[in-house]
């Protein structure tokens, strides 16, 4: 039932795609504006959002008449929005003073920077190549790596400092905006593939 071989592959093509490393700016970002970020609830979210889609993700989307396209271009805009603010120094998502740091946890953290578009897509795509058991697995993996990820923030904002926070805030910035193009260009243009 349980293949290591697919269990590493799936585990490494999610941790590609969510690349939590590269969020780091972006929850130190948005952890200054709300004050804190519940990494647990996070998690839990971002988990329950991925293991929805593995079991019932086109059933969901057809449910509502959107195709995987549809979603793909609505995540690439979100992604695209976060890279804007990260860059240009904007403030796009405002925090809600009467939600806390319980929205922030859940938009954008968990959707759609954990379990966004590309992440959920993937998994659609990975259940034509690998047994629902083993991508599971692959997730539940990630799920830990997230959550050690999140509660890390702080620790590794001292020991980047400001300066280099501010750098590595701007570089993924370009990175977000790259990938929300490639998602958007790929799913409106196919062809240009």
């Amino acid at each position: 039932m349980f293949d290591f071989r697919e269990i590493l592959s799936v585990t490494l093509i999610l941790f590609s795609v969510i690349d939590i490393l590269g969020s780091i700016p972006i929850v130190i970002n948005l952890r200054k504006k709300v004050g804190h970020i519940q990494s647990g609830k996070a998690t839990v979210v971002a988990g329950v959002l991925m293991v929805l889609f593995l079991v019932l993700g086109k059933s969901i989307l057809q449910l509502f008449g959107i195709g995987v396209e549809d979603f793909a271009i609505a995540g690439a805009l979100i992604i695209f929005a976060l890279g804007a603010e990260m860059i240009l120094g904007i403030e796009i998502f405002k925090p809600d003073p009467a939600a806390g740091s319980t929205s922030t946890s859940i938009v954008p953290i968990a959707f759609p920077l954990i379990a966004g578009a590309g992440t959920l897509t993937t998994i659609l795509t990975l259940k034509a190549e690998f047994s629902q058991a083993n991508i599971a697995v692959g997730i539940i993996l990630n799920l830990i790596i997230i959550f050690v990820v999140l509660k890390s923030t702080n620790w590794l904002e001292r020991k980047l400092g400001k300066t280099g926070l501010d750098v590595l805030r701007r570089i993924f910035g370009i990175i977000l905006l790259s990938i929300a193009i490639k998602i958007f260009k790929s799913n409106v243009f196919p062809e240009m593939q």
